[in-house]
């Protein structure tokens, strides 16, 4: 504690909401591409944009969930907000939203499956979560 009686901030508590900010900015970049039409940009061939063209309203709204929930998460835990532990909840909720329509509902291009990378997010994401949670708990979160 420091003299006003708060939670000092952890050292860790910058590394880890840095680090997820810049990783989930790569989400955020990727979505926005997606929605302003830029995929081409980003060397896709004209089978990858059409399937990320053929998503439904819902699978983008859950994605866009995941990817603007996480980032939020990030900035939250930066500025100490407990409202960090509801932004990653939202994020959770979007990442399993994409993953029933990416894993049950359409079969994605082979050249655009990534195992390690969908593992990657999920094990960020709950990480994000459990750290939130964890600095709620001990008083970091205001």
């Amino acid at each position: 504690m420091n003299k006003l009686g708060e939670t000092a901030t952890p050292w860790h508590l910058w590394v880890v909401g840095g680090l997820t900010l810049l990783w989930n900015s790569v989400g955020i970049f990727s979505y926005m591409m997606t929605e302003l039409g830029k995929l081409g940009d980003l060397g896709m061939t004209p089978e990858q944009i059409a399937w990320f063209d053929s998503f439904p309203a819902w699978a983008t709204a859950v994605w866009a969930l995941g990817v603007w929930g996480a980032f939020l998460g990030s900035v939250l835990l930066l500025v100490r907000s407990r409202w960090a532990v509801t932004a990653v909840l939202i994020a959770l909720v979007g990442l399993a939203g994409t993953t029933v329509y990416q894993n049950f509902v359409t079969e994605v291009p082979s050249d655009l499956r990534n195992l390690a990378l969908d593992l990657t997010i999920w094990a960020t994401t709950l990480f994000m979560l459990w750290y939130a949670l964890k600095m709620r708990r001990e008083g970091v979160l205001r």
